[in-house]
């Protein structure tokens, strides 16, 4: 494997020109990850995650870092060079000889990866490392790698519901629909070919899309969700001098209440039908605007994920300039393209899919940004442009609705228990019948959940969700014999009787408290000096 990769590299180095705008040669990740892909599944395994570490010793012209597009930098676009990749199977492949390369946000911010020899991307690069040192990179980076992207932590709660539905609402104002940046079938593709597949949903699963248009001059209700969460800020430039400028933006809280209280109003005037009952509907607004001015929510976002819905918002304007940057060169967001930002947002909300940028830490206790692993194969963060999934956003998505029903079984497991003690105890409450079946039903219950988070850790997701919606008719049954248990208990009424008088402790002390009056009553005599008086 070794070898293969050194010939194919050395081979498109040798290849490829240099750039004019970019200190890097620009690869295309196909070179490697054609190579690697096949060699793991030359390895036929379907519980593991590989993490390939390359290091291979290529000693090219200049550095050299993988292109994800088809499209070289040029003054208005910034391709941004990465030097990893996260497969559509369970693998990932890091190039330590690549780079150094940098990215995350240009002024301020938390989250950046920057140039040199201290981040453990560049573990490679700069002065000779001990092998002490070097193993710790690796180890931090491998670490970070299983935290991110191996199991990665749950943006939301999401319930299992057997059929999902998502309702892709475009609110525009002109008759003439310019469709680039917004095909709906390319974004219901995402999805598909993976829910297809067996990737993205269990077994009894399935999922729908639905496209509805709504005109932005017959909806009164949008024009005043978008009227009413519009505001305004200022930036300061230097041209011949500092000038404030004022833009506007639009607030996503707002426009969210908004919607979310005109709910059944907005359906009402923009023609949609009712939600079908026993299915969970995502709408997701797109608020296509005839402005010409740049019109992004919260100042930064194209798309935003709620709970209950997602918005986006595009106006005429191209493209602007973003407050991120990619080896140097500042990144630009197109925002008349939506699909890719449209892709993260429906993970999130009906999948509750973490971005690869955030991460909880339970040592913190908050969330921590970290734009590491924001290139490549990831619809989330400024610096990608694939629209596909990886293996990452796949699992996460099928781990999360586990998660969930495992979280709500515990919890449950726990009410339970506190009911029981509450009630004087298992045996106080239960009958000796009642008992046994309790006994074998608890034990049952706990090999069940054991079952399903081994076969969690295992990646063996249908054989989990078997387990845990096998151990919710144990639970059921544990409930129902302790509500049973309860509605037989009988009241009884007990008097409460008088200690009888404590005679004897009182004679007692009486006559201890006579000996110690008559012994100091007599203390003179009783101890007096015999010595000799003068």
């Amino acid at each position: 494997l070794s070898s293969t990769l050194s010939t194919a590299l050395s081979s498109a180095l040798s290849s490829t020109p240099s750039s004019l705008r970019s200190p890097l040669l620009s690869i295309p990740y196909s070179t490697v990850d054609s190579i690697i892909s096949r060699h793991f599944d030359s390895e036929k395994t379907d519980n593991s995650v590989y993490i390939y570490i390359l290091n291979l010793g290529v000693t090219p012209k200049q550095p050299y870092a993988y292109s994800y597009s088809h499209s070289e930098s040029s003054a208005g676009y910034t391709n941004c060079l990465g030097t990893l990749w996260t497969g559509n199977k369970r693998y990932l492949w890091i190039d330590l000889g690549a780079g150094p390369v940098d990215y995350g946000p240009a002024l301020s911010g938390d989250g950046v990866l920057p140039r040199g020899e201290f981040h453990p991307l560049a573990a490679a690069h700069g002065r000779p490392k001990s092998e002490k040192t070097l193993l710790a990179d690796l180890a931090s980076l491998i670490y970070s790698a299983y935290q991110v992207l191996v199991v990665p932590p749950l943006r939301i709660p999401v319930h299992f519901e057997n059929t999902l539905t998502v309702e892709l609402i475009h609110i525009h104002a002109s008759e003439n629909v310019d469709s680039s940046g917004l095909d709906w079938k390319e974004i219901e593709k995402s999805f598909r070919n993976e829910a297809n597949d067996g990737e993205l949903l269990f077994g009894n699963q399935s999922l729908e899309f639905k496209r509805y248009s709504v005109n932005y001059e017959e909806c009164s209700i949008c024009s005043f969700a978008v009227s009413r969460s519009i505001n305004s800020f200022t930036s300061r430039f230097l041209f011949d001098n500092y000038t404030l400028i004022v833009s506007e933006y639009l607030d996503s809280k707002r426009l969210h209440q908004i919607l979310s209280d005109s709910a059944e109003e907005f359906r009402r005037v923009a023609g949609l039908p009712e939600e079908e009952f026993g299915s969970r509907v995502l709408p997701v607004y797109v608020f296509d605007l005839d402005y010409h001015t740049i019109l992004l929510l919260d100042r930064y976002h194209q798309s935003i994920a709620f709970r209950d819905m997602v918005i986006a918002v595009r106006t005429r304007t191209a493209q602007t300039v973003s407050d991120y940057s990619c080896n140097g060169r500042h990144v630009f967001t197109r925002t008349r393209e939506l699909q890719r930002p449209l892709v993260g947002s429906i993970l999130q909300s009906m999948w509750g899919v973490s971005p690869t940028h955030l991460l909880w830490s339970p040592t913190h206790n908050s969330t921590l940004v970290d734009y590491t692993w924001s290139v490549g194969q990831t619809p989330f963060g400024p610096f990608s442009e694939v629209m596909s999934l990886s293996f990452v956003q796949k699992d996460a998505a099928r781990r999360n609705f586990l998660l969930t029903s495992l979280n709500y079984s515990l919890t449950s497991a726990i009410d339970v228990l506190e009911s029981i003690d509450a009630h004087g105890g298992d045996r106080n409450l239960l009958k000796q019948k009642q008992h046994v079946e309790f006994i074998q039903r608890w034990h049952l219950f706990r090999y069940k959940l054991d079952k399903a988070v081994s076969a969690l850790s295992h990646f063996d997701f249908e054989m989990a969700f078997y387990y845990i919606k096998s151990s919710d008719h144990d639970l059921y049954a544990i409930h129902d014999l302790v509500y049973t248990a309860s509605q037989e208990i009988e009241a009884s009424l007990v008097c409460f009787k008088d200690p009888p008088f404590p005679w004897a402790a009182l004679s007692f002390s009486a006559v201890g408290f006579l000996a110690l009056s008559y012994v100091y009553a007599k203390r003179d005599k009783l101890f007096r000096n015999k010595r000799k008086q003068f």
